[in-house]
């Protein structure tokens, strides 16, 4: 198996001095083409001659298999259900350091230490004078002092031995930024140097006694899923938001590993790793691994083979690619917030989801798995309501809180009588000022990053698009730039209007940043963050926005979807949801079960310790079925409505989705060869065919897209489907018209 996107797998002789080495599972290094090389992997030894030249494997890389049976099964099970190349799977699955033939660096991390001139007392009080008027690196130094213990120095010596501290954490602690750090460099006044470290989590002992005892909701709803295990490998626990799921985890877990059994814990979201992590790292120790694309390569290079070695970690938490890691005695897959569409990959190939893939691995190795969440999604529901899956409800919130108000303000009728403050009403400053005066925090849902969603000439109406997309290009004024949100593409803010020659150009709409500074312009006062992609591109900077606002460093958070899964804030007293419509008006059969999951969750970060939380929940639009099932927590009549529309419109759970995307630079071709292929499909699968189509954004990086939607029945033969698929898909780019047409399949579209 070679990581590149061609179907199949590709056959190679074993040279003499390299037999008994080639074994399957091992890595190798071959020859691919005229002048390329890759490295491979080994996935099956046979002696059939082929009837074609073959070329000999150069290297072998590996002294033992660096992947299992089962993950090669499962590889295989996710080519063929999700219709990607072999390869592409490869390439999802490896850590770059194990697909390349780079050698291993130890990781370092950079320390700081008091310059050697300044170790005596008269000299460092000497330092501190200079710095008299530079608050920030006078209040970084004074921090690293005491950190150090350089702060207890008498003559040249100090009373207690000197620690050393890193550059990161004197900025978490201090918290400073690097340029101030560099001014104390530059002056001479700290050196820095490299320390050797292990990049695998040091957890420490574990801690079993330190594991909650539950109360009698969650017990009862442990016990049901210990019972339900034994008819069901799949169960399904509906908590509303703060009943206490994680806790419930927690025991399951330590049941697991009384068993000898290894447990993969799936988040969806990177940030909500950072959280559990400590929670999970306070019991387990180092028995706990973490896996996530935040890491670097080295650390998953390093993950990886530990959970090969004799002694691999017990638990791994992880995001979506956590899925894909070795395991060797799993015998419990923990799904949490199991809706979310994060855990679906978009791209590049293997268009896979975790959840669906967690349940076939689980199935391949006899484990349990375990769904959490406060909304499932709809597929999810309905197979935990028919009884596929085993069903557990907890309706009680920790500590018999009760779930926040919700209030809904319909921000059209206060437009029309000119009561909006930009994008907020009267109540939610209101309820946001009572929550400061009474040492609360508040949260701000807006799920639109940048300044502005578009700028617009006002006198012609001209709004700047991409020139690689179909889309119009966000402000962001921090980076004084307009960004494509599609190809990253970057363009300067153009002062006069090409079409007309005005002047007067302005951003439409508000996004997290300009929703930031108005916060900052109504509440001076208030400590204020942002969490959305821009904010949050490294590990650091998502666990410093989290840290800071767990121990009431910041007041108020404002923050796109990423606020809504699944995190943990004592003191938060309101969220405000400033455009529910954006969520509503979506051009998609799942936007109303996204919305609804959405503000549930964003929602139910209110009120989760103390006094009941309220939610203002600002809608122009507020008398749709949706907004007042949310309203009333009306969770069981919004998927009986659900399941009647999708029933009726022949969507999931009762219908199979396969998607059709053609991508070309030239319109007029993928257009022609979109509609060939549509014909082709319609001849073999009659009126289950819709489209071709354009997407909502049919040009994305200089390639223009059709969409051609199949609607299969539950049950169809998916093996025949594929064939059809793949024949017609051939039968296209056959045509010399089409030789430069990408297609390509998304099966099980979120």
């Amino acid at each position: 198996m070679l990581p590149v996107p061609l179907d199949g797998l590709f056959t190679y002789s074993v040279p003499p001095l390299l037999e008994g080495k080639a074994e399957r599972g091992r890595r190798v290094l071959v020859q691919f083409g005229r002048n390329k090389t890759y490295v491979g992997l080994i996935i099956r030894q046979h002696n059939d001659k082929p009837g074609f030249a073959v070329k000999d494997i150069n290297l072998v890389l590996d002294d033992e298999p660096i992947v299992t049976d089962t993950q090669l099964e499962l590889w295989r099970w996710i080519a063929a259900y999700y219709m990607a190349a072999p390869g592409d799977v490869l390439s999802a699955a490896l850590p770059g350091g194990l697909k390349s033939t780079d050698t291993y660096k130890p990781k370092t991390e950079t320390c700081l230490a008091l310059a050697p001139a300044l170790r005596n007392e008269r000299a460092m009080h000497i330092a501190l004078d200079m710095l008299g008027r530079a608050d920030k690196q006078l209040k970084a130094l004074t921090c690293f002092l005491a950190m150090t213990r350089w702060d207890t120095i008498e003559g040249a010596t100090t009373r207690r031995p000197v620690a050393e501290v890193t550059r990161d954490e004197l900025m978490n602690t201090a918290h400073c930024t690097a340029a101030v750090i560099k001014n104390l460099i530059d002056k001479k006044i700290l050196v820095t140097y490299e320390r050797e470290v292990g990049r695998l989590n040091n957890g420490g002992e574990p801690h079993p006694e330190r594991i909650k005892p539950l109360n009698d909701a969650q017990q009862e709803a442990y016990g049901k899923i210990a019972e339900g295990f034994k008819t069901k490998n799949v169960v399904l626990l509906h908590g509303v938001t703060s009943s206490g799921k994680t806790e419930i985890y927690i025991h399951i877990i330590r049941r697991a590993l009384e068993k000898h059994k290894q447990v993969l814990y799936l988040l969806p979201e990177i940030a909500l790793t950072v959280q559990m992590r400590q929670r999970l790292q306070a019991v387990f120790g180092n028995r706990l691994g973490i896996y996530h694309s935040k890491y670097s390569d080295a650390e998953r290079v390093e993950i990886w083979k530990k959970q090969t070695s004799a002694s691999p970690y017990d638990v791994i938490l992880g995001a979506r690619s956590a899925v894909l890691l070795p395991f060797t005695r799993l015998g419990l897959v923990i799904v949490d917030e199991e809706h979310e569409t994060s855990f679906k990959q978009q791209d590049p190939a293997p268009r896979y989801h975790a959840r669906s893939t967690a349940i076939m691995l689980a199935s391949m190795t006899g484990a349990k798995v375990l769904l959490g969440s406060a909304t499932p999604c709809a597929e999810t529901w309905h197979n935990a309501r028919s009884g596929k899956y085993g069903y557990v409800r907890l309706d009680k919130r920790y500590g018999d809180m009760q779930l926040p108000e919700i209030v809904v303000v319909d921000t059209k009728d206060l437009t029309r009588r000119k009561m909006m403050t930009g994008p907020f009403s009267p109540m939610l400053l209101s309820a946001v000022r009572h929550a400061l005066d009474n040492g609360k925090q508040a949260i701000l849902f807006q799920n639109r990053r940048g300044f502005a969603p578009m700028m617009e000439c006002r006198q012609c109406g001209w709004v700047p698009h991409c020139e690689s997309c179909d889309v119009s290009l966000t402000y962001h004024k921090n980076l004084g730039l307009l960004t494509c949100h599609y190809c990253g593409r970057t363009y300067a803010v153009p002062q006069v209007c090409p079409c007309c020659g005005s002047r007067d150009l302005r951003g439409r709409g508000y996004g997290t940043e300009k929703i930031e500074d108005k916060v900052i312009e109504l509440f001076p006062e208030a400590r204020v963050a942002r969490m959305d992609l821009d904010t949050t591109r490294t590990r650091n900077a998502y666990e410093r926005l989290i840290s800071d606002f767990s121990a009431h460093r910041t007041d108020i958070l404002i923050g796109t979807q990423m606020i809504s899964k699944g995190l943990d804030f004592d003191r938060v007293s309101v969220v405000g949801i400033l455009n529910a419509d954006s969520m509503l008006n979506y051009p998609d059969f799942r936007a109303y079960e996204h919305a609804f999951t959405m503000i549930a969750q964003v929602s139910g970060r209110a009120g989760r310790k103390g006094k009941r939380g309220t939610v203002i929940l600002q809608t122009k639009s507020p008398e749709l079925p949706v907004i007042t099932q949310v309203v009333r927590n009306d969770i069981d009549g919004f998927y009986t409505d659900l399941m009647d529309e999708r029933r009726l419109f022949r969507y999931p759970p009762f219908f199979h989705i396969i998607c059709v995307y053609l991508k070309n630079k030239d319109d007029a071709v993928v257009g022609s060869a979109a509609h060939a292929l549509g014909e082709l499909l319609r001849s073999w699968f009659g009126d289950r065919v819709l489209g071709p189509d354009k997407p909502s954004v049919a040009k994305i990086k200089t390639m223009n897209i059709r969409k051609i939607m199949l609607k299969l029945e539950n049950g169809i033969d998916r093996v025949k489907v594929r064939e059809y698929l793949d024949k017609g898909k051939n039968t296209v780019l056959q045509d010399k018209r089409y030789k430069t047409v990408q297609v390509y399949f998304d099966v099980d579209p979120m």
